[in-house]
């Protein structure tokens, strides 16, 4: 087991081949130890890299809307008002504290995703 820190492209790409030949090991074997410190690598090499920006808070509500099953009369129920969703989808209307705090607890959105600018 040759462990070592990836710097470069090429450092990834054999670390992904060899996770994914070693990937089924056991977890309690050599093997499997190598698969779980490998992943660590991998991840951290990855949110260096290959960041992901949140979405921001409309793109975030639509697409646990759509998940749900919700409609816009369902996020008026959250938000108060029918005419306050249609402000808060063309961006004329910015979300309030309030708001924010409706649509992580009933919604169970991410602070993070209701807070970015937008």
């Amino acid at each position: 087991m040759e462990i070592k820190a990836i710097k470069t492209e090429e450092d990834y790409n054999q670390a992904l081949q060899r996770l994914e030949e070693i990937f089924h090991a056991p977890i309690d074997s050599k093997e499997g130890d190598e698969a779980g410190i490998l992943s660590i690598l991998i991840e951290k090499y990855e949110d260096e890299n290959y960041a992901i920006d949140a979405p921001d808070p409309i793109e975030a509500i639509l697409f646990r809307m759509e998940q749900m099953e919700m409609t816009k009369k369902d996020l008026a129920d959250i938000l108060g008002y029918k005419s306050r969703v249609s402000e808060i989808f063309s961006k004329k209307r910015k979300l309030n504290i309030q708001m924010i705090r409706n649509l992580h607890e009933k919604m169970n959105i991410p602070y993070d995703s209701l807070i970015t600018d937008y």
